[in-house]
Parts: structure tokens; C-alpha cells; sequence
């Protein structure tokens, strides 16, 4: 992939250019924040469908004879009890339990997977998963994010929109399964996986099919969106950005991530203190929360009960299709109840705010 400065570009860098996007700067890459109207791109995922280039995630294949148990090792879910064709989500933790990253491995054979970590996170995952490697005789990692691209084809409509471009039954692939496929002629990987909190998939293709994928999908219909609408949808859906809600300083317990963590499996590296962190329990815990009085919370304001710093806004902003204004943010335990209330200091103002269960928002109840 291009290089401009320091930023690296997709394959699609020309197309984002082409359509208006504002190119801005996310994770080492050169990304369309919004095409028009950030909220207008999130409406139009919730109604009909949106597509993102989410071409800056890593792509990383892990395979031989060893890969399952050894992914077993670094992976806080097992994988070796994935069926093929099915992906699974969890974080990949370092010795004290800290979240290096949280990223998706999907079962592609026997002994061929393909772990998706986040953009910026890519060469450390690459680091930790070789330190831990037992060797190239029982396992290979290879970065393959240079030879693929990925779009995220998201929304109600995604589905009825290329069905008829694939010869399989897209119905019949169950959420967070995967095929391998064609999609109008081009060889496509299509996982049932999102980030936005709607149905959709996420397709993976060589990155000289990726253009031709991306304006088939603009022919038909879908709303070429930016990383300012993703991030708004991904939070309405509760949906964790590592580096504002997660990272290294935080563990899966006190995030909320409890159901994606197995620690008792013999030879898990962060088990030791992965355990510890469960039976202690952790002191703080990430909530969602509603602003009672005026005012869009942000990323690193104060969260302070009185004239007491109780925590910090990790991710906020505004709900298009709640219509109000919402976060995330660290607590201490007496202050995690839904219905519990404290204030976000909104660059000098506190302002009210409510606990509120997650996920804002759900399309099973929408």
C-alpha cells in the first residue's frame, strides 16, 4: 500500500477522494472521516445499508499443524473449538492482563485461521503472537494486510442488496460465520461481522478487486460512509474502540468483556492473571451512561460525583437514532447500578448524567 508521510493508504484511497471524502489521519492511515453528513451516513446504515473501507484492519494468517493450540495460548476464548467457517471474538491480553488488543479469529480450515486485529495494533499483535510462536515447524504467521482489502457492507438492506451477485444462500450464514465465495465474479471471503451494531458482512477480497467491489456497492444503492459515522454507530451498539475504551491500562473483567474470557484453560499465557483478576473482581467497571442536563461528553473529560474525580469518559457523543446525548466511561463499583448518577466535567460545566444499560441501542428492539 502507498505511503504518504508517515500515513499509509488503502487501495481505495483514490475512490474516498473521488466521492468527497475528508481524508484525516486514524491509526497510521489516511481515512475518510465522512463523505457529506456524519449523521446522515449513521442514519443511513440504521434504514438502509452503508459501506466502510475498513481496509486498515490488520489481516493476519495464522496456520499449520500448532495454529489451533496456539492460538489457544494468546486468544481469551478458545479457538480450537471453532468449526470451520466460523469466527469468534475475544482479546488478546499480555501477562498481566492488560487488553493489547481485541480482534476476531475466524476458522478458515483445520489448521488455517485468519485473526483481524485493529488497525493501529497490527505490529503489536504481530510482536506478541511471535514471541509466544513455537516455531515454524508447528505454526506460520504471515501479514497479509498488504495483498488484502476489506469492506464492511452494513444495514437492513445489505443482505437483499447482493444476494443475487453470490451463489449461495447469504441467509443461511448464521452471525459470526464466514464463506468463501464469489461476489459478482470476484473471489470474495464474506463473514457475517460487523461493527455497527445492524446485520451486514465484511468482505475480504485481493486488494486488485477491491475498487470494483467498492463501486458495485455504490451502484447498488449503498452509502459510502466515513470512521466519524462508524464510531457513532458502534457506540449507540456499546460496541468498544481500543485505544479510547480499552487498552493495555485495562483488563477484560472491568470492561465488561467477561463472556469473551475463558482463563482456566491449561497454558492460556495471561491466565495466571487473568484468574486473579475474576476471583478478586475488578474495583472499577465500564459503563454506559445518558446525559440528564445538556451537554456531548468526550473522550478524557472528568467524571466527578461533588467536588470527587470518580473516573473518565473513555467515548461520547451524540445519538442520531436516540436522539440524545451518550458515553462510556470508567466508575467505581458503587456507581455502575443502571439508574446510578454522576457528573461529566463538560470543560468546566458538570453536567448531569444517568447510568444506562448497554447496549444503547439494539436493533432487536429498535
Amino acid at each position: 500500500m502507498e505511503e504518504q508521510g508517515k500515513l499509509r493508504r488503502t487501495p481505495l484511497y483514490d475512490a474516498h477522494v473521488a466521492l468527497g471524502g475528508r481524508m484525516v489521519p486514524f491509526g497510521g492511515w489516511e481515512m475518510p472521516v465522512q463523505y457529506k453528513s456524519i449523521l446522515d451516513e449513521a442514519r443511513a446504515v440504521r434504514k438502509r445499508a452503508g459501506i466502510f473501507d475498513v481496509s486498515h484492519m490488520g489481516r493476519v494468517a495464522v496456520e499449520g499443524p500448532g495454529s489451533a493450540p496456539f492460538l489457544d495460548s494468546v486468544f481469551s476464548v478458545a479457538v480450537s473449538t471453532l468449526k470451520i467457517g466460523r469466527a469468534r471474538y475475544g482479546a488478546i491480553c499480555n501477562e498481566d492482563g492488560g487488553i493489547i488488543d481485541d480482534a476476531i479469529v475466524l476458522r478458515r480450515a483445520e489448521n488455517r485461521f485468519l485473526l483481524v486485529p485493529n488497525a493501529s495494533n497490527t505490529p503489536p499483535v504481530l510482536e506478541w503472537l511471535r514471541k509466544w510462536e513455537p516455531g515454524p515447524q508447528r505454526v506460520t504467521i504471515q501479514d497479509l494486510t498488504d495483498e488484502y482489502a476489506m469492506v464492511a457492507h452494513q444495514g437492513p438492506e445489505s443482505f437483499a442488496m447482493v444476494g443475487d451477485l453470490v451463489p449461495v444462500d447469504l441467509a443461511a450464514v448464521r452471525r459470526f460465520a464466514a464463506v468463501e465465495t464469489e461476489l459478482a465474479g470476484l473471489p470474495v471471503t464474506l463473514s457475517r461481522t460487523g461493527y455497527t451494531g445492524e446485520d451486514g458482512f465484511e468482505a475480504i477480497t485481493p486488494r486488485e478487486h477491491v475498487e470494483t467491489l467498492w463501486n458495485l456497492f455504490v451502484a447498488m444503492g449503498a452509502e459510502p460512509c466515513g470512521l466519524g459515522s462508524r464510531d457513532v454507530l458502534r457506540l449507540e451498539a456499546g460496541l468498544l474502540l481500543h485505544g479510547n475504551d480499552i487498552d493495555t491500562s485495562t483488563n477484560p473483567y472491568e470492561a465488561g468483556m467477561d463472556r469473551f474470557v475463558d482463563p482456566d484453560r491449561e497454558g492460556l499465557v495471561p491466565g495466571d492473571a487473568l484468574r486473579r483478576i475474576r476471583d478478586e473482581g475488578p474495583s472499577r467497571r465500564l459503563v454506559g451512561f445518558s446525559m440528564v442536563g445538556r451537554g456531548v461528553p468526550r473522550h478524557g473529560q472528568p467524571i466527578v460525583d461533588g467536588a470527587e474525580s470518580i473516573g473518565v469518559v473513555t467515548s461520547g457523543g451524540y445519538s442520531p437514532t436516540l436522539d440524545r446525548n451518550i458515553g462510556l466511561g470508567y466508575v467505581p463499583n458503587g456507581y455502575t447500578a443502571p439508574g446510578s448518577r454522576f457528573h461529566v466535567d463538560i470543560r468546566g460545566r458538570m453536567v448531569e448524567a444517568q447510568v444506562t444499560a448497554l447496549a444503547f441501542y439494539s436493533r432487536s428492539t429498535a
